[in-house]
């Protein structure tokens, strides 16, 4: 009935009546429903669109979802509509408004029918026009469920923390029906059952039956009172309802349903439990007589059946009768008597159950050996199982059975109860049952069905493993869940049980980091200088137990026991070393372990039975060393399962036993301890031998038995567990005598050494107090309470320091594992053929990883007790210092890096220096032995060169091993460096002062801008892996060359080293590579770096000044001049280190303690600066200037200081500082020559500072000191003023170097200044590409050093002053100008570089050759090693002889091979005239210079290039480039503009000059003249007719020679010549017949250019050709006699013309083919009408022959006849 909203007045009586109706059916019906109508949504369509901006559909923000709208899916496709369907990513709150709902057809209720429609609406057809539609509309809210929501409710209607307040509106958890298998185990407690009725088939009941309903009750008993209220209700009702109906389907006999109904079973299900459906008529129409309610049918389902629950579909025949009494025991399935059945008691009522249960397994096998467990617990016999009766006498075979087929479990729920299964196998080893008064031993089956539960559980969640193999759920068993059976985790003495903190850091590399399960590397919360009580928990037990489930407080047992204390025993190594892996398997596998002793062990007396227990750790020792084959197998692959439990076992037995306070060796006994032995031997062994065959298992086995040792040595005696350890070391040092590949077990055994070294307690574990005298075990058995500060309180003792620093016995004896890892680690620095690279990073890594530790431990926080822990790792220097030549070089480049130790190594060659060497007894052995004897070959070779030749280390174990290094040297005893220092030998120290240089190279600080460069890097490199991918999945790349690559790129692993199981080994590299930094990180990583160079910086500063004193203290004893001249030699590398510190980018704070430092090492050895090598001197002064013009002010002061006291140090010596005048001066000229972000500002500041220190220094008041100083400051300020100059014209190449090339001039007379300018202007044009103006630069700092050479000593051997370089350049002689008068050699101060010397002499000659050969002036390269030569031989450097003759080859053979055209032809450089007019060039006004451009650059190109520059120097519209070639007249110029003339010109030679140039490099060396020609007619135009066609010849000579040392000379001479036409032609003429001769003669002759040149010449075609040039001149003879010369000059060119064009068509005639003799024909047509053409005009003869020229007469032929223009 549809009724109008505007009709509601007429119809008001008609709702009111509606209403009564509505309220009474709803008073009599309102417990029954019935279905109406329904719906669907496509959640998928909604989620990925509600991500979308658009989603909003209209203004509410609502979205109308449909299913047409969905894209189109293949069927494959329809079932996964679940997470592939769509993505969440971006799914955010939607309002979703459904408006089309269909009425719910009665029959059409089944999921069949319903899933129908579903796929009719995805394809809408026309059957859903046949659904009749509801009007109706609903709203929903659909968004993304909060991590922890509030208000939130359990499946059991529970409420889940937080739960704010209770009266908030609740969000319900909906419990999962996964589709695929869930393997978890349970962690709360669940049990609920979900009934599924499907459908009723009453269609052959008599009687009224239309309406029907089904109401479900669960019974605990069979009176109607025994209905549990345990079905959860629906909204708005009770939470639980003891009965629950089904709808109604109207007038329908045969219903189907589509109900859930949801019950919370009873903690206890018994064997009465069972469901109750009865069957009820609803009547509908009210009726006299006739009940609301008919029953007409019951049914039941009995929930337990031989104890196990009922679940599954049933079909249950339906009884017409009430049940009878005692039904519930029985199935609906058995006839009673004397009841009626619908249908023949058919089945006739379909349902299904589903339990959630974490009380009820249902699973068969599971079901089974609870019920035995519980029978046995209980000791209830006989016992019904299923159809058998069990008695005491057939219970233990059944419960062997059922052992054994716990390996038949379905996956599912075995890991679901897996914490139960294992709980009761651990109480049947630990409390075997007692069967008849007989203990029954199921030690073995328990053994073995664990160990096959553990492989099932391993392998039902292999995806869900950690990095390390282990699999979460036994892991959290472990953790959480074992307790002993039969006790409860109380503490000793009533205390008060401590909570449990999960653990939240990862123990050491390796252990699993999922759900909390890694033990705990946080440091005891305990006060560690309080003693503690004697009864007071073990730290060690206790920290052990809060990773296992309980928490723990202390460190050692007792004060007593501690070393030095009242009961300290020295134990000895017990005889467990040398047990036989397999003694304990002989033993009687029924041997039952040792009882717990004390009271504890005791039955009580409460209990009526007699009972035995074990101990568990005792068990499974015994088990795993007698098991056989396929058991022992499935241990080993899970053996860190068992190690753990043994070692949680043994914990609790020690805590609840209250035997914490026992000491150490009583508190296991000694079978257990014979067990661990062999069980330890034999798992070792079984590591070693399964390294080929399964690396990743020997992997698992190793750390597992690594992690068990090390939690022994918190458990038991020490000594026995370093025993252990060194069995284990002997077995693998056996076996690496005869391994393939050793490289594989030493990784293993690293490893193994790493985790051992993790220990809590390491650093207490290597007694770091106790004096250097070997105990007589591996390691005393330490049992205390002592704290760790108090470790550090005793004075230590004083042994001999150097074995301090060496891997001796005695050291590692006394440091036992510190021995181990350091020993490791000597033996991966050896050379190894594979595999060394990863070694070497294992090794680095693991002592990096414990010095982190040891840095972040608030237990070693104090000075004086990480000084202790220094002292375990001081054997890693003179490790370092051996590996020194194998490390990566951080200081590569040119002259950046030198070897501080290389000179001192010559000078001591044949000293004893085996000390810093690994002794092969001592690499090999372990705490008092050696391991085997000459297991290694490669260690007993001994000397230090044979490990120079080793595998390099990378950059980033390098530089690991160099923070170690850092670490060591900063936190050890000062005074125990210095004497380890003084003890060294002199090559030893030099080459720890490498170190020290290479520690500053590698945490130099590059800069935010190195971090963004990396990052692009690591980009491109993601970017190569894809491509190489891409190239996999196309195929591009064949099988063949995959391989290859694969075999090149392999390690000692083989392939499984690119097996992605190998997650230990590539799991680092999740971070590294990421391509994707941000901007923050990247600061962040700036930052860190910035403060590691600084913090390593002042380590090596602290260092340098340890090995000063200790230095200083051996000058005082030196009695030999030459062992003082080596010590001054070490301090010259100390200053080195020094220098290098303050050259690179370090910060202000240590600029500061730098400088402060060299400022003492000055003061203390002034003669190192001034009276040796002046290298360092000048060093230090480029140093002290650069910092002297930085920014920060503070840096500045010490800069100044620093500078100043140089300076007077100088002056004190010698009454001046000429030696620091002159390198000051020269280190300031190179700083502005070469640094482009220089602060002149900030310098001139820090001279003002200098020259005040020097007005106000009262003890130098009355010298000339101060003056002096004023003088130099005088000088430096000349040096800015040129700077000034230099920064404007930095953008302009040529005005740069015109001014570097002034300033140059301008020292003349300071050959050392002068030196430094011109090596400025080389580097300068090196970096603009100029290498020829390089190269010539350094030729002129050469001869000036032979000038300065030849004044001081005349030496064969040495040129003699710059005329030796004449043939190289002329320009080099302007370098004569020093001479005795200016310069006086012997005066200090000058000429004191260290170019100025014979191999300075050296350095910058074969500097010029190499600037020469980039230049591709190899004729010029010979010339200067003519001159290098003679040097080189008088010095017998045969090796640089060899070097330069090859160099010589090279160069002889590209010459060579550019001139027979086998390479292409070198192109030098091209010139230009460039004039500027205009007053706003400055100087350059009406200047002419010729530049030198790269080669074949364009007339355009300089034009653009200079207008280019100078327009953004005076501005738009002012710059004008001058076209033509013309003088330029000065007047017509507008005096407001630049204007630029730029002509092409050509190198020029006389004849006389032609003949020794003959080369093409003859041709372009050397030039100084150059030629333009500028054509013109007397009317202004460039070009006319014949006779009016003139043309001017520019002749330009420079002030020098190109190559020069910069590119533009200026013009200093111009010489100009105009030729008649008459000329012009006679030039024309003689250029075609030479063109003409030259491609006659051309061999090997070239036929198509001889044609060319050919058709250009007898052409008729050709325009102002020959003949009419002859028309034109020779027609007539000239009027004027002075042209009868020219005339007759001409007709002889045309007679020889015809000459050449006659001998050219002969060429040509026997050059062509049979194809081409109609084309000469054609040319020999053409030449014969030319010639018959010419013939008349060439035999006219003049009246008469002039004679010789009249002194009036020019002869424009001549150069003397000229006009010249001196400029």
């Amino acid at each position: 009935m549809v009724m109008k909203e505007v009709d509601t007045a007429k119809n008001k009586e008609k709702l009111e009546k509606l209403r009564l109706a509505a309220e009474q059916f709803c008073t009599r019906l309102g417990r029954y429903r019935m279905p109406f109508a329904w719906t669907a949504v496509h959640l998928a369509n909604i989620v990925s669109s509600a991500g979308q901006p658009d989603r909003d559909s209209d203004s509410e923000g609502e979205r109308r979802p449909t299913w047409t709208d969905r894209r189109r899916r293949g069927p494959q496709d329809r079932m996964s509509s679940g997470d592939d369907a769509c993505s969440f990513s971006g799914f955010r709150p939607a309002t979703l408004t459904v408006t089309n709902f269909f009425k719910q057809e009665a029959e059409r209720l089944s999921d069949e029918d319903l899933f129908k429609f579903l796929a009719d609406m995805r394809r809408p057809t026309s059957l859903l026009r046949r659904l009749r539609p509801v009007t109706a509309q609903l709203k929903i809210d659909i968004s993304p469920a909060p991590e922890n929501p509030h208000f939130c409710l359990s499946p059991e209607l529970l409420h889940v923390k937080p739960y704010p307040d209770p009266r908030g509106r609740p969000t319900k958890e909906i419990l999962e029906f996964p589709a695929r298998e869930v393997y978890a185990p349970h962690t709360s407690y669940r049990s609920l059952l979900y009934v599924y009725p499907h459908s009723l088939n009453f269609s052959s009941r008599q009687g009224s039956v239309r309406n029907l309903t089904v109401r479900v009750q669960y019974m605990a008993g069979e009176d109607p009172s025994q209905a549990l209220p345990v079905i959860f209700g629906k909204s708005s009702c009770s939470e639980f309802t003891r009965e629950a109906f089904t709808p109604v389907v109207y007038h329908n006999k045969s219903p189907e349903f589509y109900e859930e109904f949801k019950l919370r079973l009873p903690a206890c299900v018994t064997e009465n439990h069972h469901l109750l459906f009865t069957f009820y008529h609803v009547s509908c129409q009210p009726r006299p007589g006739t009940a609301l309610e008919t029953p007409v049918g019951f049914t039941w389902i009995p929930l337990l059946q031989h104890g196990r629950l009922r679940t599954g579909p049933f079909c249950l025949p339906v009884s017409v009768d009430q049940p009878p009494p005692s039904y519930s025991v029985l199935t609906p399935d058995v006839a009673l008597p004397g009841m009626r059945w619908v249908d023949g008691h058919k089945g006739v009522f379909s349902v299904e159950l589903t339990a959630v249960s974490s009380v009820h397994p249902q699973d068969p096998h599971l079901d089974k050996f609870f019920t035995l467990v519980h029978v046995l617990e209980e000791g209830a016999f006989p016992f019904r199982l299923k159809d058998a009766v069990l008695s005491e006498g057939t219970v233990e075979q059944e419960l062997r059975a059922s052992l054994a087929a716990l390996r038949l479990a379905s996956p599912e729920p075995l890991v679901a109860f897996s914490h139960h299964v294992l709980d009761k196998l651990v109480r049947l080893v630990v409390r075997p049952p007692v069967i008849g008064g007989q203990i029954v031993n199921l030690g073995r089956g328990a053994f073995e069905a664990m160990a096959h539960v553990v492989s099932l559980v391993h392998r039902s969640l292999e995806g869900a493993q950690d990095t390390r193999g282990h699999c979460p759920v036994l892991a959290a068993y472990v953790y959480y869940a074992f307790r002993l059976p039969g006790t409860e985790p109380s503490l000793p003495g009533g205390a008060p049980p401590v909570t449990v903190q999960p653990a939240t850091l990862a123990r050491g590399p390796g252990r699993p980091a999922s759900l909390y399960l890694a033990r705990s590397k946080s440091i005891s919360s305990s006060n560690p200088d309080l003693a503690v009580a004697p009864g007071s928990v073990d730290d060690e037990v206790s920290r052990i137990l809060a990773s296992k489930g309980i928490d723990r407080s202390h460190s050692w047992v007792n004060a007593a026991y501690a070393p030095g204390g009242s009961k300290a025993v020295l134990r000895r190594a017990p005889p467990y070393c040398g047990a036989d892996p397999r003694q304990a398997i002989d033993r009687s596998s029924s041997r039952t372990s040792s009882c717990l002793e004390s009271s504890s062990s005791s039955p009580p007396t409460t209990q009526p039975r007699p009972t035995m227990q074990k101990l568990l750790h005792e068990e499974l020792a015994l088990q795993w060393v007698v098991s056989g084959s396929a058991v022992r197998e499935a241990v080993l692959q899970h053996a860190w399962f068992f190690f753990q439990l043994m070692v949680k076992s043994m914990t609790l037995h020690l805590l609840l036993g209250q035997k914490l306070d026992t000491p150490r060796k009583l508190r296991f006994p000694g079978r257990f301890l014979d067990d661990i032995t062999a069980l330890v031997g034999s798992v070792g062994l079984e590591v070693i031998t399964r390294v080929h065959k399964d690396m990743e298992l020997a992997e698992r086995l190793n750390a597992s038995l690594a992690f068990f040792l090390s939690d022994l040595l918190s458990l038991v005696d020490r000594g026995f567990v370093f025993s252990l350890v060194r069995a284990h070391y002997k077995q693998v040092a056996t076996r690496l005598q005869s391994a393939p590949n050793p490289a594989v077990l030493l990784t293993l055994r690293m490893d193994f050494t790493r985790i051992l070294c993790s220990h809590e307690h390491y650093v207490t574990l290597n007694l770091p107090c106790c004096p250097l005298s070997p105990p007589a075990s591996p390691s005393p058995s330490v049992s205390s309470t002592a704290s760790q500060s108090s470790t550090f309180s005793s004075q230590a003792p004083d042994p001999k320091v150097i074995s301090m620093f060496e891997l001796s016995g005695p050291f590692r004896q006394q440091h036992f594992l510190a021995g181990l890892l350091l020993t490791e680690l000597a033996l991966a620095m050896e050379p190894e053929a594979e595999g060394a690279s990863l070694l070497h990073k294992k090794a680095i890594c693991a002592v990096h990883s414990l010095l982190c530790g040891h840095d972040a431990d608030p237990r070693y926080a104090e000075a004086a007790v990480k000084a202790r822990v220094a002292e375990l790792y001081l054997p890693l220097l003179s490790l370092a210092r051996d590996t020194l030549p194998r490390l990566h070089d951080f200081a590569e480049g040119p002259g950046q890096r030198s070897r501080l130790a290389s000179m001192l190594d010559s000078d001591t060659e044949g000293e004893g220096d085996v000390g810093g060497t690994i002794n092969p007894s001592v690499a090999m052995a372990i705490a008092g032995g050696p391991l085997a004897p000459g297991s290694r070959a490669s260690i007993s070779q001994g000397p230090v060169a044979a490990a120079r030749s080793g595998y390099a280390l990378s950059a980033e174990s390098s530089r690991t091993l160099l923070v170690c290094v850092l670490w060591v040297l900063k936190n050890a005893e000062p005074a125990l460096l210095q004497r380890w220092a003084a003890d060294l030998t002199l090559p030893q120290l030099g080459r720890v002062l490498d170190l020290l240089y290479l520690c500053l190279a590698a945490f130099e600080y590059k800069g935010k801008k190195a971090f963004e460069r990396i990052n692009s890097l690591t980009f491109k490199k993601s970017l190569d892996m894809k491509a190489r991918l891409e190239e996999a999945i196309l195929g591009t790349i064949g099988a063949r060359q995959e391989m290859v690559r694969r075999s090149r790129e392999r390690s000692p692993f083989g392939n499984q080293e690119n097996v992605r199981w190998r997650k230990s080994v590539t799991h680092w590299r999740q971070t590294s590579d990421r391509v994707d930094k941000t901007k923050d990180e990247m600061e962040h990583e700036a930052l860190v770096d910035g403060n590691l160079a600084t913090e390593a910086s002042l380590v090596v500063l602290d260092t340098l000044e340890i090995i000063v004193q200790s230095l200083r203290a051996g000058f005082l004893a030196c009695q030999t001049v030459m062992l003082s001249e080596a010590r001054e030699s070490i301090l010259g590398a100390v200053l080195k280190v020094v220098l290098y510190s303050l050259g690179s980018a370090q910060s202000a704070l240590f600029l500061q303690h730098g400088l402060a430092t060299q400022r003492a090492l000055v003061s203390k050895f002034p003669e190192l600066l001034f009276e040796e090598d002046t290298e360092l001197c000048a060093d230090l002064c480029l140093r002290l200037l650069r910092h002297c013009g930085s920014r920060i002010s503070t840096i500045r002061t010490h800069a100044s200081a620093s500078l100043y006291l140089l300076m007077r140090q100088n002056f004190e010596i010698g009454n001046n500082f000429a030696r620091v005048k002159m390198q000051v001066t020269m280190s300031l000229s190179s700083l502005v020559g070469t640094t482009q972000n220089f602060s002149e500002e900030h310098l001139r500041r820090s001279l003002k500072t200098i020259l005040t220190y020097a007005e106000e220094d009262v003890g130098l008041r009355d010298s000339t000191f101060a003056e002096q100083v004023q003088d130099l400051m005088f000088n430096l300020h000349m040096i800015l003023t040129d700077t000034v100059k230099m920064k404007e014209h930095q953008e302009d190449p040529e005005m740069l170097i015109d001014l570097m090339y002034r300033i140059a001039r301008g020292y003349q007379g300071s050959p050392d200044l002068r030196l430094t300018w011109l090596q400025n202007m080389a580097g300068k044009h090196a970096e603009l590409g100029n290498h020829a103006e390089a190269a010539q630069c350094m030729v002129h700092a050469a001869a000036l050093v032979a000038e300065y050479l030849a004044l001081l000593e005349d030496s064969r051997h040495m040129p003699v002053g710059c005329v030796s370089f004449q043939n190289i350049s002329s320009n080099v002689l302007e370098e004569s100008a020093i001479s005795d008068d200016i310069l006086s050699p012997d005066e200090e101060g000058f000429c004191s570089g260290k170019h100025f010397t014979e191999m300075g002499l050296v350095g910058l000659l074969e500097q010029a050759a190499v600037y020469f050969t980039m230049g591709g002036l190899y004729e010029a390269v010979n010339e200067v090693y003519k001159t290098l030569i003679p040097i080189l031989e008088a010095h017998r450097d045969y090796k640089k002889l060899a070097a330069v003759h090859g160099k010589l080859q090279e160069a002889f053979t590209k010459i060579m091979h550019q001139s027979s055209g086998w390479e292409p032809q070198r192109v030098f450089g091209t010139y230009f005239r460039v004039g500027f007019y205009g007053a706003r060039f400055g100087d350059l006004d009406e200047q002419e210079f010729v530049y030198k451009e790269p080669s074949i650059t364009k007339l355009a190109e300089i034009s653009h290039r200079l207008e280019e520059f100078y327009t953004e120097r005076f501005g738009e519209d002012v710059v004008e480039i001058i076209k033509d070639s013309n003088p330029v007249d000065k007047t017509k110029l507008d005096p407001q503009k630049a204007y630029i003339q730029i002509t092409y010109v050509e190198p020029h030679f006389d004849t006389y000059e032609l003949k020794d140039r003959v080369t093409y490099f003859d041709r372009n060396y050397g030039l100084r003249t150059f030629l333009f020609c500028t054509p013109f007619t007397p009317d202004g135009r460039a070009h006319g007719e014949l006779p009016e066609q003139h043309k001017r010849k520019t002749l330009l000579s420079t002030a020098h020679a190109f190559p020069y040392i910069k590119t533009r000379i200026r013009v200093c001479h111009r010489e100009e010549t105009v030729l008649t036409p008459v000329e012009v032609a006679i030039e024309d003429m003689q250029k075609k017949t030479r063109e003409l001769a030259f491609a006659t003669e051309q061999d090997p002759p070239d036929a198509k250019m001889l044609q060319m040149v050919l058709q250009g010449s007898v052409g008729p075609t050709v325009n102002q050709g020959p003949l009419e040039v002859a028309q034109v001149f020779l027609a007539e003879i000239p009027e004027d006699p002075k042209l009868f010369r020219h005339h007759n000059k001409l007709r002889l060119c045309f007679k020889d013309f015809c000459k050449k064009c006659e001998d050219a068509l002969r060429k040509n005639k026997a050059l062509i083919g049979p194809d081409q003799k109609e084309y000469h024909r054609e040319l020999e047509r053409n030449y014969s009408r030319l010639r018959e053409a010419l013939q008349p005009l060439l035999t006219q003869r003049l009246p008469q022959l002039l004679a010789p020229n009249t002194a009036g007469l020019r002869n424009s032929l001549n150069r003397a006849s000229f006009r010249k223009t001196d400029l």
